[in-house]
């Protein structure tokens, strides 16, 4: 797939990278995401992917923009309150890159619609707002060989992981018993969930390009009080009831082609 003018202005910057170049922006083109919740951390992780180059991005979020919710979402604006916030999010995303596709999904994550959204995308990012959306997500992705950046936030404490089925623990091995999670509970600040999304977004594109080293098999915890950042290496069950049964083997394209988002041959679709 050949670049535009445009676009090679536009992404001219980063094509400078070393172990970046052409090649790492026709990766990111090439490329399927998929965001699920579309607040202060799933809408700056989309800005980042949009601004990147990722040529389609898939917002998932049902529920209407909250005027609590403008000291982080940064996709909206005060005039849309009261709408469904995954439109406000496409159009913003759309007038920074019109190079690029985005589809709305004005929908939660539930067990009805989540394979057809994974079997769509070359990487998943998990910043739904409560841990069944998150437990959706991480089973999908490893039935369909999907890779996943899993992010979440707490007030001033938050984590980051990439979650590549067969090769790291999955969210059900990093929390085998689901946590408390009360999407009202804990104050939010802008400036932390932005920070973390950031991070989520680099995560997704150097695993999408190969560049740098992302957190396969780390666990990234941080308190933003006071600066404070740990790798843990959180322990991958093989009892694991999710993903368990799911075999390096079936991640060899993954490993011989670099291409994220390798499917199973049984499913039927694209590698």
């Amino acid at each position: 797939m050949n670049f535009t003018p445009t676009e090679l202005e536009r992404y001219s910057r980063q094509i400078q990278l070393p172990g970046f170049g052409e090649e790492g922006q026709k990766r990111l083109k090439d490329s399927t995401a998929v965001v699920t919740g579309v607040g202060g951390l799933g809408g700056t992780v989309a800005l980042y992917l949009a601004v990147a180059g990722v040529g389609k991005i898939i917002l998932v979020r049902g529920g209407e923009l909250r005027l609590d919710d403008l000291n982080r979402q940064i996709l909206m604006t005060n005039s849309w309150v009261g709408q469904p916030r995954v439109y406000k999010a496409r159009e913003t995303l759309l007038n920074i890159n019109p190079d690029i596709e985005v589809e709305a999904v004005n929908e939660f994550v539930t067990a009805d619609n989540i394979d057809a959204l994974v079997q769509q995308a070359d990487i998943a990012f998990d910043c739904a707002f409560d841990f069944k959306e998150r437990t959706l997500l991480n089973n999908a992705c490893v039935r369909w060989g999907v890779p996943m950046v899993e992010a979440a936030m707490s007030g001033m404490d938050a984590y980051l992981t990439t979650i590549i089925p067969g090769e790291t623990p999955c969210l059900s091995c990093i929390f085998p018993e689901t946590p408390e999670w009360d999407r009202w509970g804990f104050g939010v600040l802008g400036a932390v969930s932005g920070s973390l999304a950031c991070l989520a977004a680099l995560e997704g594109i150097k695993l999408l390009t190969g560049l740098g080293e992302p957190l396969t098999g780390q666990l990234l915890t941080m308190e933003l009080g006071t600066a404070t950042f740990a790798k843990r290496r959180p322990y991958h069950d093989p009892n694991c009831p999710v993903c368990g049964n799911f075999t390096k083997q079936r991640l060899s394209g993954y490993v011989t082609n670099k291409k994220v988002g390798v499917r199973s041959q049984e499913s039927g679709v694209r590698s």
